[in-house]
């Protein structure tokens, strides 16, 4: 007899339809055949599979058993095949009859006593089965939650081998699992930060205001201990919630590398990843064999934190270029390439020099000139260039670490982001640029007007401050992100003037 089956591979972080085809012919003696390129993973998993079968109450088939893995050019690396394979070979060895082969498909990893375990993937694989338009998608137990965030499709949970026989034969109906999206957004998407926290640093949170305004990249320079980490860790609190597109684009990255939160089939706060300077490129970019996401797609619609920008290795950092530009990073192999999206705010961090006190007046530096410019030229300048605004955070004074007034809360910051989000909604509609960060040198002369005044500051201030050509077009950005936040249609001086003050590394720049 022959059984056919609809399940899933992962290729990246989409779903790949594959067809589980088994079929058992007489033979002397029993065995087991796997065809269709399946990686080791899946090719020892036929012991399992076996033991499960047996240990469920089923025969194991004593014949000759052939399972082929449709398209055979796609290899097959994931542990989700156990249960759709099972289920085949009980169907073609006449253990039981199933309609709903067609209308359903099935994932899992079974275990030696035959009961589930959860899958990476299963909201990627979700989603394919909705495009396929079948009914509905039988996955472990522990996945039901995060396959019903697709409204369009019926999860079906099972706990055991059993059970998916019961379901799929029509014994037994299993109701699906609910999607409660509205419930996982209330539940989990409060920040536990909170900027009001913060004591001082006035003019860094105006600067993280407008850098979360319109998705500009921040780079905060100052001493250890002035509170640049405690800064970033808030900046998810001040920007606009996920929608729920946003949301499920972020959790199919977290679905695949199987960093889902226990309980939270549906991330609904804005990532925040913070990897340490020893990464290496395919972590932060993301690589490997078949290739998997980095952190840089971990942060996709959230925040990229880098503590000690100057001491990641400068190669690792020069492969971020073409993710701040595109959005997504492109993962290229022999035989095929893979794209993950990227589309991330980048906020660093960096001492002012190598031992961390330049400037500092309680404390003294032994750097010379020469230290700090071979300290601050680690950071390469095309890299620079795709960063707006620069900002100093000094020591907080002892005044204001021990006031007991609280600082401007997220809530506040978060009422001025929205705002000037819409702002830019209205300006690019129709277009690819969503925020001031993105604009093109064409949409900066169209939507970055000048009054005479604010133009002849800016002139001056490239001449006299030595900022550079590349800082000229940032500025702008970042004067009409202030003129939005004010609610300005023309850039006037103070907003020049501003935007000027967030280039502390271009000054003295040729």
């Amino acid at each position: 007899m022959l059984a056919k089956l609809r399940t899933y591979s992962l290729l990246g972080i989409d779903a790949v339809p594959v067809d589980i085809e088994v079929d058992i012919s007489p033979s002397s003696m029993p065995k087991t055949v796997m065809v269709g390129l399946p990686e080791a993973a899946v090719r020892e998993s036929i012991h399992r599979i076996e033991r499960a079968i047996v240990n469920s109450g089923y025969v194991r088939p004593q014949d000759r058993c052939v399972v082929n893995m449709a398209p055979a050019d796609l290899p097959k690396n994931a542990a989700a095949f156990d249960l759709p394979t099972s289920l085949g070979i009980l169907a073609a060895s006449g253990q039981m009859m199933s309609e709903r082969f067609a209308g359903y498909a099935v994932v899992g990893e079974l275990a030696l006593d035959g009961s589930m375990r959860p899958v990476k993937g299963a909201l990627s694989m979700a989603m394919q089965a909705a495009q396929m338009g079948l009914r509905g998608i039988v996955v472990p137990a522990d996945n039901g939650a995060e396959a019903a965030v697709v409204e369009e499709i019926e999860a079906i949970p099972v706990r055991s081998l059993t059970e998916a026989v019961g379901f799929l034969s029509g014994a037994i109906d299993i109701d699906p699992v609910p999607p409660n999206i509205d419930e996982y957004f209330r539940q989990y998407s409060n920040y536990e930060v909170d900027f009001a926290d913060v004591r001082g640093q006035e003019m860094a949170k105006r600067a993280l205001v407008i850098a979360a305004a319109a998705a500009h990249n921040l780079l905060m320079v100052g001493p250890p201990g002035s509170g640049k980490t405690m800064l970033a860790k808030r900046v998810p609190s001040i920007l606009p919630d996920l929608t729920p597109s946003e949301s499920v684009e972020t959790t199919r990255i977290y679905s695949v590398t199987g960093r889902l939160p226990a309980n939270q089939p549906l991330l609904t706060q804005r990532p925040f990843r913070s990897p340490h300077h020893t990464i290496s490129e395919a972590g932060l970019v993301g690589g490997g064999n078949p290739p998997s996401p980095g952190e840089i797609s971990h942060s996709h619609n959230g925040i990229l934190f880098l503590d000690e920008l100057p001491e990641f290795q400068r190669r690792t950092l020069e492969v971020m270029r073409q993710p701040l530009e595109d959005g997504n990073v492109t993962i290229a192999r022999a035989t095929r390439s893979t794209t993950f999206p990227a589309d991330f705010m980048l906020v660093a961090a960096m001492n002012p020099c190598p031992c961390g006190y330049r400037n500092d007046p309680r404390r003294d530096c032994r750097c010379n000139v020469p230290q700090v410019e071979r300290y601050i030229g680690k950071i390469s300048g095309p890299l620079l260039d795709r960063i707006d605004i620069q900002i100093e955070v000094p020591a907080v004074p002892f005044s204001e670490l021990s006031s007991k007034t609280p600082g401007i809360s997220s809530e506040e910051m978060r009422a001025q982001v929205i705002e000037a989000r819409k702002i830019q909604a209205r300006r690019f509609i129709g277009s690819r640029t969503r925020y001031n960060g993105q604009m093109s040198s064409r949409e900066i002369r169209k939507f970055c007007q000048l009054s005479d005044a604010s133009a002849a500051l800016l002139k001056q201030s490239v001449h006299s401050l030595g900022l550079s050509a590349r800082a000229h077009d940032k500025v702008l950005r970042t004067a009409r992100t202030i003129a939005d936040l004010e609610g300005a249609t023309m850039i006037d001086i103070p907003h020049i003037s501003e935007a000027i003050n967030y280039r502390m590394l271009d000054r003295g720049a040729g």
